[in-house]
């Protein structure tokens, strides 16, 4: 951890002392909420945080990128480029992993071959092999480290893959069946010689299909050609970005017609919050969903809890029943902000919180299952803007998703009514 991210992770955390000494003033007042003035306060501590906390990442993510960069150089090779009647000429790998972007190669696919696919759990991009289209130069290949970083860019903009949900990666986009469980079966205390009994689990027939999301990228021809220019990394974080929101959303939501049936839309309910309250949980409200789900998904390291912004930010205020806030700052880099000792992920999909909204998610995502067709296809053209002398760059990413285990593994808080 650099000193700049660590004094990050300071301000971050007293910044945080004194978002609580503002509540423990009003609490120790006796106010059941918080003055304008104090409210104020707190929502400028609170912001400051968040500030500092896209500061950390953005940090992070450089640091890894130029961590990444200095592996490279350093495992920089040379290799025999045959072509041209057969006449073999060295080049520089570095200058090969350019060649895609500067045109000479136009298709590629970015999927596994006979391994298993991308490893989420460890952005699982680093073991995979990579198979490509035909190069018109012959030999060339899309880098590796472009597939890391789109996928890197596709997790981060995906609350639920961030999250670990369970992806399968499928070479056709066929309708795919697969067993949800619905029930678990039973057992029970059998005497000897007695007759063993008990109810099995129960499962139903779900489909998997293969809704497609693209994006296309334009860069000017002379970004192309510049190489002081990070193009990899540029137009991976673009193309990431855009398919990993449009995925990303109906992970969450989309209601299973013509689109992924999303974790929102097939989880169960949990808790459902008091009136009078226009939707809004308390902290009871959240240990009492936390509780909902049971301990073997709670002990998993892929559950985590799903807010939105605003509604974390409505997190921050609450407490147990020993007068701990639930929600607390990572102090470490790498070490995600937690609620009761689980993660927390926020996305803008996530409803806010409201009258009979879904506002909340906890538990053990990895019962989420991601359908991806063929990794991604990724090509450019010179000729879609050739009026503008741009570049193009198309990805394509057919996918869908659903909840396997539809037994609770997954939970929703729910406003109150009225």
């Amino acid at each position: 951890m650099s000193s700049l991210v660590k004094s990050i992770l300071e301000e971050r955390a007293n910044l945080w002392e004194q978002a609580k000494a503002v509540l423990d003033r009003a609490e120790q007042d006796k106010r059941s909420s918080l003055s304008a003035e104090d409210e104020q306060q707190f929502q400028a501590l609170s912001a400051q945080i968040d500030v500092l906390d896209g500061q950390r990442k953005a940090i992070e993510e450089g640091e890894k990128r130029a961590s990444d960069a200095a592996d490279a150089l350093a495992n920089i090779g040379v290799k025999q480029q045959r072509g041209n009647a057969g006449r073999g000429a060295d080049v520089a790998l570095a200058d090969e992993l350019r060649a895609f972007l500067r045109g000479t190669q136009m298709h590629a696919e970015l999927r596994a071959e006979d391994s298993p696919w991308v490893d989420f759990d460890e952005l699982r991009s680093e073991k995979r092999a990579l198979s490509v289209g035909t190069a018109t130069a012959g030999g060339n290949t899309v880098p590796r480290a472009f597939v890391k970083k789109l996928y890197e860019h596709m997790i981060e903009m995906s609350a639920v893959m961030s999250l670990g949900c369970e992806v399968f990666n499928t070479q056709g986009g066929e309708t795919m069946d697969v067993p949800i469980t619905t029930g678990h079966g039973t057992a029970s205390l059998v005497a000897e010689g007695a007759q063993i009994t008990g109810t099995d689990p129960a499962f139903g027939k779900r489909q998997l299909g293969a809704y497609k999301y693209g994006q296309i990228v334009n860069v000017t021809k002379e970004l192309t050609e510049d190489e002081q220019v990070d193009l990899l990394g540029y137009v991976a974080k673009q193309a990431g970005w855009a398919v990993g929101n449009a995925l990303g959303a109906h992970l969450i939501t989309g209601d299973g017609s013509s689109k992924p049936a999303g974790a929102l839309t097939s989880a169960t309910l949990g808790v459902t919050g008091g009136t009078g309250v226009t939707g809004a949980f308390t902290g009871d409200d959240l240990i009492d969903l936390y509780f909902s789900v049971i301990g073997p998904y709670r002990s998993k390291p892929s559950c985590g809890w799903l807010f939105k912004d605003s509604s974390l930010a409505t997190a921050r205020k609450l407490k147990d029943t020993t007068g701990q806030y639930l929600w607390q700052p990572g102090l470490v880099a790498g070490v995600p902000d937690q609620i009761l000792g689980k993660p927390v992920v926020t996305d803008p999909n996530m409803p806010a919180v409201g009258l009979n909204a879904k506002s909340v998610l906890f538990g053990d995502f990895n019962a989420y299952a991601v359908r991806l067709v063929r990794g991604v296809r990724f090509e450019r053209s010179d000729d879609f803007k050739f009026d503008t002398d741009y570049v193009s760059f198309k990805t394509v990413v057919r996918g869908d998703g659903i909840l396997l285990d539809q037994t609770g593994a997954v939970k929703y808080f729910s406003g109150g009514s009225s």
